[in-house]
């Protein structure tokens, strides 16, 4: 098991970016200290549901596993997008994975006391709608009791439910952890609480990180239903009517507050899709720092980080990483990214975005590049 409150945990390292450029390696614990009273900390508590499901292909009896992957409708538990692999675990990198058993509309699959139908494949033969018959009560329960976390081969022991949930999970909407949100605990939320830093929250349904396959990949992040409270975006409204900072916690926050900001920098309240990429030349609206985890050119997340900073910066973060060694999986180490003011119309520094990959290729002890946060 990995907890969230484990030991190490606690030991995690902190690579603080300012927007000209120095950094700092910390302890995460001071991430406690890094912010001013007034600045506003808001946070994904999604929790997260057993989204891999291993079974049967009923017509020939072959082994598939299902990861569910996308919600078709927020309110529905009982259709989703979802992802197929074949025989297998998790103790397989995903890549190397088998794939499922051909599939077709309509065939039934047997997910332990579920059974499911397959609805449509997506333009990829790996990617379809999932339909669960029974009514919402009977396919919850049946997740429960069948279903794990999505996990990967960096991990070799199953996870349990509860070491994919942050400290602040809550609704149970998300396909993996939010894991940017595993930094947060109640001592640092006392501290900021102390200072008069102001903590919100938003329900993010936050998706899968990796695939297996790169062309599939880059269709990630799918769309990603949120949620806003109205106190958050009231808090919003106040620290940006007092000039003070607005820090997500994971990409999962940046998507659902960007999607839902209006031209004048405030949020919406209520429901609302993210859908598309934010990325190089993406204009930041409401965000001015993010903390998250330690991606790898290349990934979605990655991709996210370069409309905060420039290749010169991310590829001087991605070199105080490989120093300092830090963790890339979603269990792993942290940085605080400030956001920089940014040369829209600057084209991609390829030079220093292979400089990036090269470091990270480097690191083969520091676990999987397949992560949520």
């Amino acid at each position: 098991m990995i907890a969230a409150d484990r030991p190490d945990r606690r030991a995690a390292r902190l690579l603080v970016v300012e927007a000209d450029g120095a950094t700092r390696d910390l302890p995460r614990t001071e991430l406690a200290t890094l912010f001013d009273a007034g600045d506003l900390v808001i946070a994904n508590d999604a929790a997260t549901l057993p989204a891999s499901l291993r079974g049967t292909h009923i017509a020939n009896g072959k082994a598939i596993e299902i990861r569910l992957a996308g919600w078709l409708s927020l309110p529905d538990p009982t259709r989703f997008v979802a992802i197929a692999f074949g025989a297998g675990d998790h103790r397989t990198r995903t890549e190397n994975r088998v794939p499922p058993p051909p599939l077709s509309p309509g065939d039934r699959l047997r997910l332990g006391r579920l059974e499911a139908v397959v609805e449509r494949l997506l333009d990829h033969p790996r990617l379809l709608e999932l339909r669960f018959p029974g009514n919402r009560a009977a396919v919850l329960a049946g997740l429960a009791q069948h279903g794990r976390p999505i996990q990967y081969a960096h991990v070799r022991e199953p996870l349990a439910l509860w070491n994919v949930w942050t400290k602040i999970a809550a609704r149970p909407v998300a396909f993996e952890a939010p894991s940017a949100g595993f930094a947060l605990d109640w001592r640092t939320l006392q501290a900021w609480r102390r200072r008069d830093v102001g903590f919100a929250t938003l329900t993010h349904a936050a998706g899968v990180s990796s695939t297996g396959d790169p062309a599939l990949d880059l269709r990630l992040p799918f769309d990603e239903p949120y949620r806003i409270p109205g106190r958050t975006a009231a808090q919003v409204a106040r620290a940006k009517l007092r000039g003070r900072r607005i820090i997500a916690i994971g990409t999962s926050v940046v998507r659902a507050l960007e999607a839902a900001a209006n031209p004048d920098g405030n949020v919406r309240a209520g429901n609302g899709i993210a859908t598309g990429r934010i990325a190089l030349g993406t204009p930041l609206r409401l965000v001015d720092a993010i903390l998250t985890g330690v991606h790898q050119p290349g990934e979605s997340h990655f991709e996210l980080l370069c409309a905060f900073a420039d290749d010169a910066l991310l590829a001087k973060a991605s070199a105080a990483f490989a120093e300092h060694r830090y963790r890339t999986h979603e269990f792993g180490d942290s940085m605080l990214l400030n956001r920089q003011r940014l040369d829209r119309s600057r084209g991609q520094n390829r030079e220093m975005r292979d400089e990036a990959s090269t470091l990270f290729a480097g690191r083969t002890s520091a676990g999987r590049q397949e992560q949520r946060s």
